[in-house]
């Protein structure tokens, strides 16, 4: 037996932050990032919370350590919340959940409401039971899994991402990207998560790059926002693969953007589980059929299962170049020598990772080794 459950509200669209004065003579704790105090974002969200008093939590820097972790349990026990509000990117939101979690099982208190407001397309993370924090001593970052994770009500506001930069917004859609491809190929798909996620790729290649050129871009934006939700769905039914796993391991030795690092592996990743490679007649895998489906359902040439990986693969490359991405780690300033000193020590974080074990093919060390080598 299979099952498939979405625990978290959502309310999304131009006016949802609205819904947060539902909230009424609630003590409410808002774990932010600094970037949203100081560009006054965060008062989109304090104004719509005039029935409650609220304290702010805004110490959270990218790929959150453990320390922050630390210092935010101990911000939850003197505020004593009714309500956490996480606002912001993927670090802010992935800290509270921690933050959230560990505090309510050291108190054993389950009465605390957990609102998540995204402000930026990508990651998903308010509607997924993942988190990751990082060890900066160790250069190693630890993806958590625990349905204690998942936000009870996700807002999806257009209003909180019309701001982010264009190159942000390209390193976050193709995160969108990425999560909805791996999550449709995942060894645990099912017919559910397919369809999100074909919902959510379909989105990304009609309104990423109007949003990457077009910021005030309403109905881009919103349509991206909603993307990023679908795929976290999608891909919290299912897990990840490897290049996520890769991407961890990248991220946490040269501090690549999550994204970034997505997307430079995405297309080697594709040919690498299509298997495909100078066949042109053969039982194919299950995961190139799908990436063909993939590229039938995106309008191309998928005449063949052959032809349609391919064409997938180079309308991956093509979207990278329309949002003026870097196609490999040199373009991302990586010192190469470093890279090859490290490979092992990357193929082997990659191959541990959570993500790894829903990849569709079974890899090696070896395997991540050869991938590794055609993004340099």
């Amino acid at each position: 037996m299979n099952n498939f459950e979405i625990k978290t509200k959502i309310r999304f669209g131009e006016g949802s932050l609205k819904s947060l004065q539902d909230i009424k003579n609630k003590k409410v704790l808002v774990i932010t990032d600094p970037f949203m105090v100081k560009s006054k974002a965060i008062d989109k969200i304090l104004v719509n919370l005039n029935n409650s008093t609220y304290d702010v939590f805004s110490d959270i820097a990218p790929d959150p350590p453990i320390e922050t972790i630390v210092t935010g349990i101990e911000v939850f026990k003197k505020v004593n919340p009714d309500v956490i509000i996480a606002l912001g990117g993927g670090s802010a939101i992935d800290a509270a959940k921690v933050i959230n979690d560990f505090s309510r099982q050291i108190l054993n208190d389950n009465r605390v409401e957990f609102i998540a407001i995204p402000t930026t397309s990508g990651t998903g993370s308010e509607v997924t039971s993942f988190s990751v924090i990082t060890d900066k001593q160790k250069g190693i970052k630890y993806p958590l899994v625990s349905n204690n994770l998942i936000p009870d009500v996700a807002i999806l506001d257009p209003e909180l991402v019309k701001t982010v930069p264009d190159f942000i917004t390209a390193d976050t859609g193709m995160d969108v990207l990425t999560h909805a491809i791996e999550a449709y190929v995942s060894s645990d798909a099912n017919d559910f998560s397919d369809a999100l996620a074909e919902k959510s790729i379909k989105l990304v290649f009609e309104y990423l790059v109007n949003a990457y050129k077009n910021g005030n871009d309403s109905k881009a934006r919103e349509k991206m926002h909603n993307a990023s939700c679908l795929a976290g769905i999608s891909f919290n039914q299912t897990s990840l693969g490897i290049n996520h796993s890769i991407a961890h391991a990248l991220g946490a030795k040269f501090h690549i953007p999550h994204g970034r690092a997505n997307a430079i592996l995405l297309p080697y990743v594709i040919e690498y589980n299509a298997d495909i490679k100078g066949y042109t007649n053969r039982d194919y895998t299950l995961a190139s059929e799908k990436y063909a489906e993939i590229s039938k359902l995106l309008g191309f040439n998928s005449a063949t299962v052959r032809a349609g990986v391919k064409n997938l693969v180079n309308a991956i490359k093509k979207l990278q170049k329309e949002l003026n991405m870097p196609a490999s780690l040199k373009e991302c300033n990586v010192n190469l020598d470093e890279t090859d000193n490290i490979k092992d020590e990357i193929a082997f974080l990659a191959i541990n990772d959570g993500c790894t074990k829903s990849n569709p093919k079974v890899s090696t060390e070896k395997d991540i080794i050869e991938i590794l080598n055609k993004i340099k």
